[in-house]
Parts: C-alpha cells; structure tokens; sequence
C-alpha cells in the first residue's frame, strides 16, 4: 500500500509535531509518523512538565523564539480548552558578576519581556523559603514565564493537527540504509550543491506500508535522540545523547511556599541546578543541569542512580533547607540530544534536496516546538535564507557546552 505526501514528518515529539501542523496551516498534505506515540516516555517531548523562559544570554535568538513559541502555545489551549501552561515566573539566581543573566536582562529589555531585577534584600524578603547562599547577590524575574505540561501538550499539538488534516501513523520508519549510507557525503559538513543531491521519494514503515513524497515535497526527520540512529555516519559523532535523572519531592502538608505563587521556577546557574514548584501535586521538581554520561533512548536502564539521588537531596538541602528531609515521591531519567555547543539542528541533508534533518533540543528544545515549526516551513516553502547556527556544519564532534 502507499500513497503520496507533499510532506512527511518523521517523528511526533515538540518538534516534528509542530512542523507538520505548521505545514498543515500553510495547505500541504501532511503525514505525520511515530514510532511509539506523542510524548512516550522514552522520548525527549515526553515527561510532565518541561519549562519555558527567555532567558538566553547573549543569544537572544532563543529569547526571540521562546517568546513567539509561548504565543502559539498559549493560542493553541486557547483553541483547544486545555490550560496546560501555568505561569509560575522564572527566577534566575545570579552572581556579582553573572555575565549571562546581564545579557538575558539586556536582551529583554529590547524584546520588552516583562522581567523584574531583584537584589539580594527583596529576594530575602519575598522568597524566605529559599536560602540565598554567598555567592547569590541579586536576582531575574521572568513575569509571564513558566511551565509546559509537556507530555499533555505535544499530545494536544498532534490532536490538533489530525484536526487540521494531518494524517497520522503510528508505525516505525525502517532504516533508509543502505541508500543514505551511500549518499552521505565523505565529509558530512560539507554540502553537495542541490542540482548534485539525490531525491528521497519514500520510506517503508515496519508494517509494510509505503509513504512517497510527491516530487517538489519534503520530508522532516525530527527525530529526537534516535536522529543519529537514523543518520549514523552523519550524525553518529556530532548529536551526543546523555542520561540525566530528574527528581520530584514531597512537599509538607498543608504547606504552600513551595508552590506558585509563593515560588517561581528557579534557574541557579552558579549550581548548575534548576527546578519547578509543585504543580498538580506532583511535588517540588528538581535536577542537575550536568550533561550526564552517553544514553541509548532504546536500551538504556532509566532507574536512577544512588548518587543521582544524593547529589538531588544535597542540592535541596542547601537551596531549601525546610525539604532537607522531604520524601522522593517520583524519578525520571530521560535524555537530553546534544550537538556540540547546544544549538539546534536545523538544515538541509547535504545530500538529499529533500530531506530536512531537525533535533539537537540539548534539554532546552521542547519549549521551541512552535518557532521551530515556523522556522522549517519558511525554509521548506520559501525558500528563506538559513540561520547559520543551525547548520550542520556548525555541529562538531567535540563537545563545548554554550547555550543553557
């Protein structure tokens, strides 16, 4: 069986799940196809909560990005009745000098993102709950920044986009070995000219179905931590999937300080650490934010570790001092996909004219879904010029963490 696409998207995370509504919207036939189903929870949209800010550094492209994505994914539950965002603030914790909360607060007041600078005195006096240790002098507020309910959202987002007209498949895409091997060029940095690049005409599900693409269509891998998978000498050194462990503790009893709006989402650079207040009852969210060791999103065992859980309940006991002793009440362990500085993936396969490589969310991604969507479709249809930073050939083999 097969049938013909103007456009087939790989893969039904924040990312692909976006693209193909956005397509959708723009009046191409769309397919969308997962592996598994939105938001699985091996995947890197899955999980309840995931945050969205615009605090960016000097990279005031993702604060661009965020702000729009949160515009679309605020008409989105408007559209569709589901309040799955709630704006609990995002504090960022900073240093004297704190070079990258500086530039966030520069870059906000270009974008005019509502924010507030706190100094040490007014964190002390609004935030009793938490201990503000030597080396935090002053603080960032993000007024209508907050959390995604991540899992529920990019649900919704294909919900939506089957309503649209979106066809949907859940079925595995088979490897496209040994075709792309042979395509891939010797350096894969380096891009063919297009008049030189082979066509993809269609992939073959494990089910036996085949989906073509008609012949001035695309087709969208956004496949989340499997994109080296499915481009292994191409991407095989240049994504970097690690394992990172996320906590949430119990919170006491009839006790709402750590909860909204009595606590923001906090961000604490100087801890490398960031966490979420308690949100539907799920407890106070915290995590290292540490690249962890190499991580197969197939294979690996997502128990979390005795010293991932110490490390979490150091941290809680330095930073909130009344949860010293809280319960671990639930654990994830999930994985960010990495490229070497933290960029996104988002270019052209350097030897398919029609193949669209997106990913490297490198923990940050999720929140990006609807710009992403945006940014593919004016590059798909439009023909706009690229972002150089999301090229491939910005993406080297040697990790250099820059975006956080």
């Amino acid at each position: 069986m097969s049938k013909h696409f103007d456009n087939i998207v790989i893969g039904a995370g924040s990312f692909g799940a976006w693209t193909a509504l956005s397509l959708r919207r723009r009046g191409r036939e769309v397919v969308l196809i997962e592996a598994h189903a939105p938001g699985h929870n091996r995947s890197s949209s899955g999980g309840e909560s995931r945050v969205i800010r615009m605090g960016y550094g000097p990279n005031d492209i993702y604060s661009r990005w965020s702000k729009r994505a949160l515009e679309l994914w605020l008409e989105l539950f408007a559209r569709t009745g589901r309040p799955l965002f709630y704006r609990t603030g995002v504090l960022w914790l900073a240093r004297d000098p704190e070079p990258y909360v500086s530039a966030s607060l520069a870059a906000f007041d270009g974008l005019e993102i509502p924010h507030e600078v706190l100094s040490r005195q007014q964190l002390a006096r609004r935030y009793g709950q938490v201990e503000l240790d030597e080396v935090t002098t002053w603080g960032l507020l993000e007024l209508e920044s907050g959390v995604l309910m991540a899992r529920r959202a990019v649900q919704t987002v294909v919900e939506q986009a089957v309503r649209e007209g979106v066809e949907y498949i859940c079925d595995e895409v088979l490897p496209l070995e040994p075709l792309a091997a042979a395509a891939e060029p010797s350096d894969p940095t380096v891009s063919r000219p297009i008049a030189q690049r082979a066509d993809l005409e269609q992939v073959v599900t494990r089910s036996g179905r085949t989906v073509k693409v008609a012949s001035n269509g695309a087709v969208v891998f956004a496949c989340g931590p499997w994109l080296a998978k499915v481009f292994p000498a191409l991407l095989g050194n240049r994504i970097f999937n690690s394992r990172q462990e996320v906590f949430f503790f119990g919170t006491p009893p009839g006790d709402s300080r750590f909860a909204p709006p009595a606590l923001p989402t906090w961000m604490d650079l100087a801890s490398e650490a960031y966490g979420l207040p308690e949100l539907e009852g799920r407890g106070l969210k915290a995590a290292i934010d540490r690249h962890g060791p190499a991580f197969d999103p197939d294979t690996g065992d997502r128990l979390p570790t005795r010293e991932g859980v110490e490390q979490a309940r150091r941290y809680l006991a330095r930073r909130f001092p009344a949860l010293k002793e809280a319960p671990l009440v639930e654990s994830r362990v999930c994985q960010y996909e990495n490229t070497s500085n933290g960029d996104l993936l988002l270019d052209r396969h350097p030897a398919f004219q029609n193949v669209w490589l997106a990913g490297g969310g490198s923990g940050h991604g999720f929140k990006h879904g609807p710009s992403v969507g945006e940014y593919l479709v004016s590059c798909i249809l439009d023909d706009a010029s690229p972002e150089p930073r999301f090229s491939l050939e910005s993406k080297k083999v040697v990790q250099r963490r820059a975006i956080f």
